[in-house]
């Protein structure tokens, strides 16, 4: 039986199953990925890869419904928030259409030294690996693929197992749009294979988007090829809670980049509320009340904000987390409970910073909090975590917002506001969350050859 499978979350039953790639198959695969890098990397001009780009845009909307109810079938999505997904990934693929010319146009170089000139012309590399997850199958894979396509590189996309429908209508959409046969492939690979892969000379360079343990394994295997990663590995971000004039809207910020989206299965969602003792107690009266309204429900009906995680498994694991976070010593002040893939959204507090599962990722809806007395102890309770992915900031005051922006690690910073991604906007972080760019100009840098060109007067 195939790894790959839909097996919809919420009902349970496996709506079918897709057949893994046979060694000859990954190969000719590869073979032809690095067959049209001959063409696509090196003789279109970034203005034609911009425009193919287009189409992809165009195509994720005109499919935006189709689209969204293939990820809410394969990994519970409420099929709303699907749609957005779509919307962003469509966004991506047109931003760097847009920008394609503008990317890769030559960097002039001052000279200090003789006459002459000099540029740094960004050129492709050539076929490129990415490793993706589940829990935004389009939108993780646009923010690899869409600079990547624009820059002249070639990709082979392994996708989550539990998302084989979502990885075959994206292959077919750069297919439809004009993209060569090669230009993107979609591996049903095994975990072996994809360890050889990586080892594979024709492979320039990997991308991941997962765990820790995916991360370090594939880097490696990359390491010892001498191939450069990209790492998004998740995080456990802090919400900083310190002084506001609207506590409601405050709340409800914090509601939404923690249970509002995806059931909080998102890397860069807030996990740890480090609020302020003056406000602790009315935030937690506020947030634990509107939990009290929310339920889990059936994600292809409109009108639902919580559907099941990914998996009953992946419930089980987050079961598994907070009970040991509680036997720990926390308390739960709300939610706690499991249902199939079910997960109830949950409060959890009175957390002792030593709890070695509290200092996990905890995917899914579920919230930490920390009362803390001052801004220099919410530093110190956002910054003791192995992970340094997103951050978020509210203060009413504009100087100390731009003191904790400073004094955070973590690879981004949000004050006063939250869901405020964008294409062009970099994505990533620092410590266990992983290393390097995504979006936004940054990204185009990371897998190209940045060539010397220099002529003499």
């Amino acid at each position: 039986m195939s790894t790959y499978a839909v097996v919809d979350p919420y009902t349970g039953q496996t709506v079918q199953e897709f057949a893994a790639l046979t060694d000859d198959q990954l190969e000719a695969k590869v073979a032809r990925a690095d067959e049209t890098y001959r063409t696509w990397g090196r003789t279109t001009s970034p203005a034609e890869r911009g425009a193919l780009l287009g189409r992809v845009a165009a195509l994720y909307a005109e499919r935006r419904e189709e689209l969204a109810r293939i990820i809410s079938r394969e990994m519970g999505k409420p099929v709303e928030q699907a749609g957005l997904e779509v919307d962003f990934a469509s966004a991506i693929y047109d931003y760097y259409s847009r920008n394609a010319e503008t990317f890769l146009s030559d960097e002039p170089v001052a000279l200090e030294w003789g006459e002459g000139t000099a540029v740094v012309r960004r050129t492709p590399v050539g076929v490129l690996l990415g490793v993706m997850p589940w829990n935004y199958p389009y939108y993780q894979v646009a923010r690899f693929a869409a600079p990547n396509l624009m820059a002249g590189n070639t990709i082979v996309l392994k996708h989550a197992a539990q998302c084989p429908e979502s990885s075959a209508a994206m292959e077919q959409i750069f297919l439809d749009a004009g993209l060569p046969a090669g230009a993107y492939e979609n591996l049903y690979a095994t975990y072996a294979q994809v360890d050889r892969l990586i080892a594979d000379p024709r492979i320039q360079g990997v991308s991941v988007t997962g765990s820790e343990g995916v991360g370090a394994h594939v880097a490696e295997i990359a390491g010892r090829n001498l191939k450069k990663v990209v790492l998004e590995l998740g995080g456990n971000d802090p919400f900083i809670v310190l002084s506001t004039d609207d506590l409601d809207a405050t709340v409800e910020a914090a509601l939404g980049v923690r249970f509002y989206d995806n059931a909080g299965q998102m890397c860069c969602g807030a996990k740890r509320f480090v609020v302020i003792d003056s406000l602790y107690d009315e935030f937690v009266e506020k947030m634990t009340g509107a939990l009290a309204e929310l339920t889990p429900g059936d994600p292809s009906k409109a009108e639902t904000a919580l559907g099941p995680l990914s998996s009953v498994g992946a419930a089980e694991f987050l079961e598994d987390q907070v009970n040991r976070v509680v036997a720990g010593g926390a308390k739960v002040l709300a939610g706690g409970s499991r249902d199939g893939a079910a997960y109830a959204p949950t409060v959890l507090a009175d957390i002792d910073r030593a709890n070695d599962a509290a200092r996990e990722e905890l995917f899914g809806p579920v919230a930490s909090l920390y009362r803390v007395s001052s801004e220099a102890e919410a530093v110190s309770v956002a910054n003791d975590s192995p992970f340094g992915l997103g951050s978020y900031v509210f203060t009413t005051d504009q100087a100390q917002a731009q003191r904790v922006a400073a004094a955070l690690d973590a690879g981004m910073v949000f004050v006063n506001i939250v869901g405020a991604e964008e294409p062009g906007l970099p994505f990533g972080g620092t410590k266990r969350s992983g290393f390097g760019r995504e979006l936004g100009p940054f990204a185009v840098d990371e897998f190209v050859n940045r060539k010397l060109i220099r002529i003499g007067g």
